[in-house]
């Protein structure tokens, strides 16, 4: 065995002379990956996958499941063995999930408080273990306070003194408990988180009684004085209280308020006084009513009641009718013995008369009803009241013109509402918030006209506003329509003007033609040769052209001749 691992070792060195560089680092990494590898599995499978939540099983199938959901509403996973053992993921969630259960009175009443706390006792004398206890005690309730979210850092002190031989000189258990609430928590007003620091503590150390905690926060306030917080709590009563009549009181107005606004319209009812008083105390009731026997109903299809009642009805009867006639009987004893009876009734022994007797009893029956009830806050008294406002009406003339007044403003008339709408107002205001009389309910509805002055200043401003504006609009259409005909007319003339002057111009040019042809006629007479230039030729015909154009568009021609002449 020797020889062979010489010569293994001796393989290996010769092996490991002749790899490079780079051999040996890739071989070193895969060594140390591989050692790194079986450490790392060696402790993660050596590591608890899951912590139990308590050592002991939860049995009770009910207080197993509300603790299991209260674990979900946390986002808290939890798993749930064979044997009812709970566990969640590791020891920090463990302690901070004990100390909600604790808080909330969720820890199973199988389970020992002294279960709640992984404490490992070892010592030789009993000081030292009694050292070792308190301070075990202390640093893991420390540590369960501490993981609460609303806590920051928490300081314990818990003091157990040395047991007495006599109960009566034992010196109590204390605790003191100074917390330090983390940014923006509320454990110093919150009585709840309070009390579930204290129970905490209480189930933590044994012998510990509530009058001897004391818990406060940084700056000295004790926090677990809850007799002192009574005032306190009381005020905030008052105050919910206050605020749910508010509530009730706003959804009756707006109710109320909408149904008249859609019927009168939002400007005649604006507003609703509605008070409503509450009895905010429970009670407990225990009675025995005694009502009558109902033999018939009550029909609601007619306008009377029609029922039948009768105050008792007999369930059993008996009649006695007894009549006796003949001679009294007087025992007298045995033979030689006087009798014992007074001489009254020895002397009536032979006296002859009649006994009648007559008994009639009955059994009567009523209807009996126990009550046992609990009363919530009740409502003792709702009374409203609502004004509606009249309309106002504008007058007009005969001439369907607004009536205006000397001052300016517009005369109206008003229409108050009639008496006959006011009833089917309050009758629906009686319907919407449930009317009773017997409990003293108020409904008031009245018709008192709305202060409108400003309103009819302000629609008597608008009134005259637009009066001046149709005014102005129709000064301004009267001017623009004189504009108009005065520039028709201005057109009509200047066109008259310019045919005068066309036919005058006409009148020389064709006197001129005449006075030119005359001359050429008289010059052909006289043998005379005339020559004409291109330009007179061409200007002959022109003015041929536009003597012919002239006839029939006399229009065209004006136009032509002026252009002639602005030309020249």
């Amino acid at each position: 065995m020797n020889e062979w691992l010489k010569k293994l070792i001796s393989q290996l060195k010769e092996l490991w002379s002749k790899w490079t560089v780079i051999q040996k680092v890739i071989l070193i990494g895969i060594i140390i990956a591989v050692v790194g590898a079986l450490i790392f599995i060696l402790t993660f499978s050596a590591r608890p996958t899951t912590v139990p939540l308590f050592n002991t099983a939860v049995t009770d199938v009910t207080v197993r499941d509300q603790i299991v959901y209260r674990l979900a509403q946390e986002n808290v996973d939890a798993e749930v063995s064979a044997t009812g053992i709970i566990s969640v993921e590791d020891d920090a969630t463990a302690r901070r999930m004990r100390a909600i259960l604790v808080r909330e009175d969720l820890v199973p009443s199988s389970v020992s408080p002294w279960d709640l706390f992984d404490t490992e006792r070892w010592t030789t004398t009993d000081f030292e273990r009694n050292v070792n206890l308190r301070r075990s005690i202390t640093e893991v309730v420390t540590q369960h306070i501490e993981s609460l979210e609303d806590i920051d850092r928490a300081n314990v002190v818990i003091t157990m003194p040395e047991r007495t031989t006599f109960a009566s000189e034992q010196q109590p258990v204390t605790a003191s408990v100074i917390i330090y609430p983390r940014p923006g928590s509320d454990i110093s007003s919150s009585k709840k988180k309070v009390e579930g620091i204290q129970k905490l503590l209480i189930k933590a150390v044994e012998g510990l009684t509530a009058e001897n905690v004391t818990i406060s926060d940084s700056s000295g306030n004790i926090l677990n004085d809850f007799e002192g917080l009574k005032d306190i709590e009381r005020v905030d009563i008052i105050a919910r209280e206050q605020k749910l009549i508010q509530t009730l009181e706003t959804q009756y107005r707006a109710k109320v308020l909408n149904s008249l606004q859609q019927i009168f319209g939002t400007d005649r009812v604006r507003d609703l006084n509605l008070k409503i008083d509450m009895d905010m105390s429970q009670k407990s009731v225990e009675a025995t009513e005694y009502s009558p026997i109902v033999i018939k109903e009550d029909n609601p299809d007619t306008p009377y009641d029609d029922s039948e009642l009768v105050e008792s009805i007999t369930i059993s009867s008996q009649i006695i009718d007894k009549t006796w006639k003949g001679t009294g009987y007087n025992p007298e004893g045995p033979a030689g013995v006087e009798g014992q009876n007074p001489p009254v009734y020895s002397d009536m022994s032979n006296v002859y008369g009649i006994n009648q007797e007559k008994a009639e009893t009955k059994n009567q029956v009523i209807n009996t009803k126990q009550i046992s009830e609990q009363k919530s806050p009740t409502i003792e008294r709702v009374t409203v009241s609502v004004n509606i406002d009249g309309t106002w009406n504008r007058k007009y003339d005969e001439n369907g013109a607004l009536i205006v007044l000397p001052n300016g403003s517009i005369d109206r008339d008003y229409v108050p509402v009639s008496s006959e709408d006011l009833a089917n107002a309050q009758k629906l205001v009686q319907d919407a918030i449930g009317y009773n009389r017997t409990r003293g309910d108020s409904v008031t509805v009245q018709n008192i006209a709305f202060d409108r002055t400003r309103q009819f200043s302000d629609e008597d401003m608008n009134f005259l506003r637009d009066q001046q504006t149709k005014k102005t609009v129709f000064m301004v259409l009267s001017g623009i329509i004189v504009v108009m005909l005065a520039f028709i007319a201005f057109r009509f003339i200047s066109r008259e003007l310019e045919r005068k002057r066309r036919l005058r111009e006409e009148e020389i040019l064709r006197k001129h033609q005449m006075e030119r042809e005359k001359t050429l006629w008289e010059a052909e007479q006289a043998g005379m040769e005339v020559t004409m230039s291109v330009e007179e030729r061409e200007r002959a015909e022109l003015q041929e052209n536009a003597i012919s154009l002239a006839r029939e568009h006399p229009e065209d021609v004006a136009m032509l001749i002026r252009s002639w002449l602005m030309e020249e």
